[in-house]
């Protein structure tokens, strides 16, 4: 997944010399947003998480519960 900057960052990350479209070798101004997916194994889609602030991921843990309950509903 990306995350499109309005004109109004796009300005701020100028103003620091982070030009996107440099960096990225394209004129999107795009970044990308993390993303976990846990997919099961009918091709179901048992988890998702995605946040724009990349700084907010939860705890490898916190998959743990969807694992093994996709364990359960395998030996059913």
């Amino acid at each position: 997944m990306r995350w499109t900057l309005p004109d109004y960052l796009r300005e701020v990350q100028k103003a620091l010399g982070a030009d996107l479209t440099q960096f990225n070798g394209e004129d999107s101004w795009t970044l990308p947003m993390p993303a976990r997916y846990v997919i099961a194994q009918d091709g179901t889609i048992a988890y998702a998480e995605v946040n724009a602030d990349y700084t907010r991921r939860p705890e490898p843990s916190a998959i743990f519960p969807v694992l093994e309950q996709l364990g359960h509903s395998q030996v059913a």
